[in-house]
C-alpha cells in the first residue's frame, strides 16, 4: 500500500514539473547542436580578419613587382663665391638629374611568388577554423547537455525522496513498521546532498551556456565600430532533450580490425593545419631563393642634364648632359649573404620538422581517442544490457521489502541513489563518447581548398 503511494505521489509530481519546462522550453530559444555549429561559424569575427589578411597580403604580392621609385636631383653647381654671378664661371650650371635603382637578379618575382604563395594558407587556415568551431562548440554543448539532463534526472529523484522522507516522518510518528528516526534523518539528508548536487550541476550548465554564447553572438561587419551587437542582450538558450547523433568520419578505416596506421597518417596529411604547413614550407624555399639573390649586384643608371649660362661676352656655352651606371660587388659573402642563405635553409627545415611534431601529435591523440571511443562503446552495453536493469530492479526490490515491513529504509535510500548513480554515469558515457567522435571528426577533416583558389569576397564564408 505505502508502495503504491509513493509510486502515485511521485506521478502528481513529475506530470506538473515536466508540463513547467515544456513550457519555459517553449518561451526560451532551443538551440540544437548542429544550429549551434551554424551560428557559431557565421558569426565568427576570425573568418572576417582572416579574408581580409589574405586580401592584403594579395595586394602586397602585387607591389612586390613594382621598381623603387626614380630618384631626382636639382641643384645649382660650381657657384663662384666672389660675385655669385651665374655667367662668370664656365662650370656654374644648373643640374638636373634622375636616377634608377633596380633589384638584385629576380628578387621582385620571386618576392612577389612568395606573398601570392604566403596568400594561399588563409583558405586552409579558414577550413581549419570551421573544423576547430564544430569541435568546440560540440564539446561546450554536450557540457551544457550533460548538465541539463543530470539536472533533470536529479529533479525526478529528489521528487520522490521528498516523498519517501514525508513517508517515513508519517510512520515514524505514528509508530507504524519498522521506520526510526534515523530513516526519517537519513532521508533529509539525502535531500539536501541531492540540493548540493543539484547546484552544482546547475554551476556547470550555467557556465557551458555562458561560454557557448560567446559563440552564438550576431556579428556584423557594419558593427564593429559601435560595437552594437556586443552591446545587446542575449536571448537565454535552452537545449533539447534528445541527445544528438554525430557521425564518426571515415568509420571504414577506424574498425579495430580494418585500422591501418598508414590509412591514418595518409588522412591526417590532408588537414588544413598540416596543409597549411606545407604552404609554409613552400614559402621558405621562397624565401631561401630570395637570399641567393643577394649574390647577384645591384645595377642602377644615372642622368643628368646641365644648364650653363652665356659668357659674359655674350657667346653661348653648350649645355651638358651626363649618364652613367652604378651597382655594388658582393665581395665579402662568407660573413653576409652566406649566413643569411644559411639562416632561410635552416628556417625551411624547421618547418617540416614543425609538420612531423604535429603529424605526430595528432595521430597520438587520434589513437588515443579511438581508444577511448571503443572502451566507451564496451560500457555503454554494459551498462544498457545489465546495469540499469539491474540497479532499477535493486531498487524496487529494496522498496517491495520495505513496504512490506522485510526490509530497512536505510536500504531503500541507497538503492535509489545507486539507480540515480548508474543514470548519470550512463548519460555521462554517451556523452564522452559523442566528444570522442566530435575530436577524431576535427582530427580527420579533409580539406577540399585548391591552391588556386582566388580569394573570396568578404562576406562569402
Amino acid at each position: 500500500m505505502t508502495k503504491v503511494f509513493i509510486q502515485a505521489a511521485l506521478a502528481s509530481l513529475l506530470i506538473p514539473l515536466c508540463a513547467s519546462v515544456n513550457a519555459e522550453q517553449t518561451v526560451q530559444q532551443i538551440i540544437s547542436l548542429n544550429d549551434a555549429i551554424s551560428l557559431a561559424q557565421q558569426n565568427d569575427p576570425w573568418l572576417h580578419s582572416s579574408r581580409l589578411k589574405q586580401s592584403a597580403v594579395e595586394h602586397k604580392s602585387v607591389a612586390a613587382l613594382t621598381l623603387a621609385d626614380p630618384k631626382v636631383s636639382i641643384g645649382m653647381m660650381n657657384l663662384p663665391t666672389d660675385g655669385w654671378d651665374l655667367a662668370q664661371e664656365g662650370m656654374t650650371q644648373f643640374k638636373v638629374g634622375v636616377s634608377q635603382m633596380f633589384p638584385r637578379g629576380d628578387s621582385l618575382a620571386i618576392k612577389s611568388d612568395q606573398l601570392k604563395t604566403s596568400a594561399t594558407q588563409f583558405p586552409l587556415q579558414r577550413e581549419d577554423r570551421h573544423a576547430k568551431l564544430t569541435r568546440l562548440i560540440s564539446q561546450l554543448w554536450l557540457d551544457a547537455y550533460l548538465a541539463q539532463r543530470t539536472i533533470a534526472l536529479i529533479n525526478q529523484d529528489r521528487a520522490l525522496f521528498e516523498q519517501m522522507a514525508q513517508i517515513a516522518k508519517a510512520n515514524y510518528a505514528s509508530a507504524i513498521g519498522k521506520t526510526r528516526q534515523q530513516d526519517v534523518i537519513r532521508a533529509q539528508l539525502e535531500i539536501i546532498q541531492l540540493e548540493d548536487r543539484l547546484t552544482v550541476e546547475q554551476q556547470k550548465r550555467d557556465t557551458a551556456l555562458e561560454r557557448l554564447n560567446e559563440w552564438l553572438q550576431l556579428f556584423s561587419i557594419d558593427s564593429l565600430d559601435t560595437l552594437q551587437n556586443l552591446k545587446a542582450a542575449t536571448a537565454p538558450i535552452v537545449l533539447p532533450n534528445e541527445l544528438p547523433k554525430i557521425a564518426l568520419a571515415h568509420a571504414q578505416h577506424l574498425k579495430p580490425s580494418a585500422y591501418q596506421r598508414s590509412d591514418a597518417v595518409t588522412l591526417l596529411l590532408n588537414h588544413p593545419a598540416l596543409r597549411a604547413i606545407d604552404i609554409k614550407h613552400q614559402v621558405s624555399k621562397k624565401a631561401i631563393e630570395l637570399s641567393e639573390q643577394q649574390y647577384q649586384p645591384q645595377w642602377g643608371v644615372n642622368a643628368s642634364y646641365g644648364y650653363r649660362d652665356d659668357m659674359p661676352s655674350g657667346s653661348s656655352r653648350a649645355d651638358l648632359f651626363s649618364v652613367g651606371v652604378s651597382f655594388d660587388l658582393p665581395l665579402f659573402t662568407e660573413h653576409k649573404q652566406d649566413k643569411q642563405v644559411a639562416a632561410a635553409v635552416a628556417e625551411s627545415e624547421a618547418i617540416k620538422t614543425d609538420k612531423y611534431v604535429m603529424l605526430k601529435q595528432m595521430l597520438s591523440e587520434l589513437e588515443k581517442e579511438l581508444a577511448q571511443l571503443q572502451r566507451l562503446s564496451e560500457r555503454q552495453a554494459l551498462y544498457k544490457q545489465q546495469l540499469i536493469e539491474q540497479t532499477h530492479h535493486q531498487a524496487e526490490a529494496a522498496l517491495t521489502a520495505y513496504t512490506n515491513d522485510d526490509g530497512d529504509f536505510s536500504d531503500v535510500v541507497r538503492a535509489r541513489i545507486t539507480e540515480l548513480n548508474a543514470n548519470i554515469a550512463a548519460l555521462k558515457i554517451d556523452v564522452d563518447a559523442l566528444k570522442s567522435v566530435a575530436k577524431i571528426n576535427y582530427l580527420l577533416t579533409q580539406s577540399n581548398h585548391s591552391i588556386t583558389e582566388p580569394t573570396k569576397q568578404l562576406g562569402e564564408q
